[in-house]
C-alpha cells in the first residue's frame, strides 16, 4: 500500500490562498485564548488554574501524561470543524479530503508503530475500543474470562454497572495470593470448564508484564478469541519497553493517551481477517462521527512514538518507576507484586497506619497526585485499599532518579496528617515541580 499523501490546497481558491490560510489558521491559533478571556473570562479561568495545577504538584496519576505542544496544536485545529461519518473514500459528509489524509496518516503510522495488519483510530476511548471489540466477536450472553474487577480488572471487564456486566457473561480469574502474579494455571482452569468465547487480558493495576504466548496458548486450547486491553501498556510497547501483544492477541485495544503521550481516545489493532468486522463496529455500530481534531493528534503522537527519543523515553518511565517503587518499599509501604515492570506501581499504605483514600486525600493536600486501587489479597480485598501512581507524566517534565528517590520520604511525610508537615511536604512538592515545568517557563 503506497504511503498517504496530504492532498495540495484547491486550485480554484485564489493566488496566495493558500499561504493566506495557514497565515489565518496560525493567527487563529495564537488568538484563541485571548479571544476565550474576553468572551468567557470563567471559563478562562478554569483553564488557567488547571494549568497551574499541573504545573504546581506531582503528577502520579497513572493514567496521565502531558501532550506534545504538537498534539495539543492538532487537538486545536480546524479539523475540529468537521463532521466526517464514515472512514477516509468512504464518508457520508462532503468536504473531508483534509480529514482522509488525517486519517489515513493516522493509520499507517499506528499499523507501522505496533506491526499490525489493521488499525482503527476513531475509538473516543479505551472503553469505546472495547466495546467495539466485543462487538466484532460476540454476542449478548456469551462468556467471556477476564481478570477479576477487585485483581485490577477494569470496568468494561465484567463490571456489573458497565455494558460488559450487563450484556455478557463474565468470569473473572485473579492473582496469586503470595506473590500477586496473574495465576495462569487458573485461567486455564477456568477456561477449560467454561469454553468461554473470549478471553480479555489485561488490567488498570497490575503492575507486570503479562505472558501474552501463554494467554494465546490457553486461547487457542478452548477455541477462544483472544482480546489483549493493553491501554496502559501501550505507550511502553511503542517504545519497546513492554511486549507486544498484537502477534498473539486477536483484537488489541489501547488508550492514546497515557504512556504514549498522544490525545485522550482509543486505538483498536487487528488483523486483516477481522479488519472489516472492526471496522463495523466502531462505525456504525458504537460510534457515529470521528473526532477529527483528535485523530489528527493521534497521528502527530504516532510519529512522536517511532523516534529513538520516544524509544528512550519509554525505558526511563520504567526506571522511574522501578526507583519509586524500591523508595516506596523503604519507607514501609508494601508494593504489590514486590515491585514493577512497567510505569505502574500499586502499594498497600496499610502499614503506614491508612488505607489508599485516606492516603491520596493527604497527598493531595500536599500537591502529590495519584489514585486508589484495589489489593487483591488477604483481609484488604477490595476497592480503594491500595493506591496507583505512575510515572509517565513526571518522566516526561524531566525528573529522574534523583527526584524519584526523594519523593518516597515525602510521601510519609505527607501522611503524618499534621499540618506544618504538609505544609513542608508541598513547599518541596513546588520546588521539585518548579524546576520541571510540563511546557517551558
Amino acid at each position: 500500500m503506497p504511503p498517504p499523501t496530504v492532498p495540495s490546497a484547491p486550485t480554484d481558491a485564489g493566488p496566495g490562498s493558500q499561504a493566506g490560510t495557514e497565515a489565518t489558521a496560525t493567527a487563529a491559533a495564537a488568538a484563541g485564548f485571548d479571544a476565550l478571556r474576553r468572551q468567557d473570562p470563567e471559563i478562562a479561568d478554569v483553564l488557567i488554574g488547571e494549568g497551574r495545577r499541573q504545573a504546581d504538584g506531582l503528577q502520579l496519576i497513572a493514567a496521565e501524561n502531558f501532550t506534545s505542544p504538537a498534539v495539543l496544536a492538532a487537538l486545536a485545529s480546524p479539523l475540529a470543524n468537521k463532521y466526517a461519518e464514515g472512514y477516509p473514500g468512504a464518508r457520508y459528509h462532503g468536504g473531508c479530503v483534509y480529514a482522509d489524509a488525517a486519517e489515513r496518516i493516522a493509520v499507517e503510522r499506528a499499523r507501522a508503530l505496533f506491526g499490525a495488519e489493521h488499525a482503527n483510530v476513531q475509538p473516543h476511548s479505551g472503553s469505546s475500543a472495547v466495546l467495539a471489540a466485543y462487538a466484532a466477536l460476540l454476542r449478548p450472553g456469551d462468556t467471556v474470562l477476564a481478570m477479576g474487577l477487585t485483581d485490577g480488572g477494569h470496568l468494561t471487564h465484567g463490571s456489573p454497572a458497565n455494558f460488559s456486566g450487563r450484556w455478557f457473561d463474565f468470569v473473572p480469574y485473579g492473582v496469586d495470593a503470595e506473590t500477586g502474579l496473574v495465576d495462569y494455571e487458573q485461567v486455564a482452569a477456568l477456561a477449560r470448564h467454561h469454553r468461554p468465547k473470549a478471553i480479555v487480558c489485561g488490567s488498570i493495576s497490575y503492575p507486570r508484564h503479562l505472558d501474552y504466548a501463554l494467554f494465546r496458548a490457553i486461547a487457542d486450547e478452548v477455541g477462544a478469541y483472544l482480546v489483549a486491553d493493553a491501554a496502559h501498556p501501550l505507550g511502553l510497547i511503542a517504545g519497546g519497553a513492554a511486549p507486544n501483544p498484537v502477534p498473539y492477541a486477536d483484537i488489541v485495544c489501547g488508550t492514546t493517551h497515557k504512556v504514549l503521550r498522544g490525545p485522550r481516545g482509543g486505538l483498536i489493532l487487528c488483523g486483516e481477517e477481522l479488519a472489516e468486522r472492526v471496522d463495523r463496529a466502531v462505525f456504525p455500530f458504537t460510534q457515529g462521527g470521528a473526532q477529527m481534531h483528535t485523530i489528527a493528534a493521534k497521528a502527530v503522537a504516532f510519529g512522536e512514538a517511532a523516534t529513538p527519543a520516544f524509544a528512550a523515553y519509554a525505558h526511563r518511565v520504567v526506571d522511574n518507576a522501578r526507583v519509586l517503587a524500591a523508595g516506596l518499599a523503604a519507607e514501609g509501604f508494601a508494593p504489590t507484586t514486590g515491585g514493577t515492570d512497567t510505569h505502574l506501581v500499586t502499594a498497600d499504605p496499610a502499614p503506614l497506619g491508612v488505607d489508599g483514600k485516606t492516603a491520596r486525600d493527604r497527598l493531595a493536600a500536599a500537591g502529590i497526585v495519584l489514585d486508589t486501587c484495589a489489593l487483591p489479597y488477604g483481609e484488604r480485598h477490595g476497592q480503594g485499599r491500595g493506591i496507583r501512581l505512575g510515572t509517565a507524566a513526571v518522566t516526561t517534565q524531566g525528573m529522574g532518579a534523583p527526584e524519584m528517590t526523594r519523593i518516597p520520604a515525602l510521601f510519609t511525610a505527607a501522611l503524618r496528617d499534621d499540618a506544618a508537615e504538609t505544609a513542608r511536604v508541598r513547599a518541596d512538592v513546588r520546588e521539585i515541580a518548579g524546576r520541571f515545568p510540563p511546557y517551558g517557563q
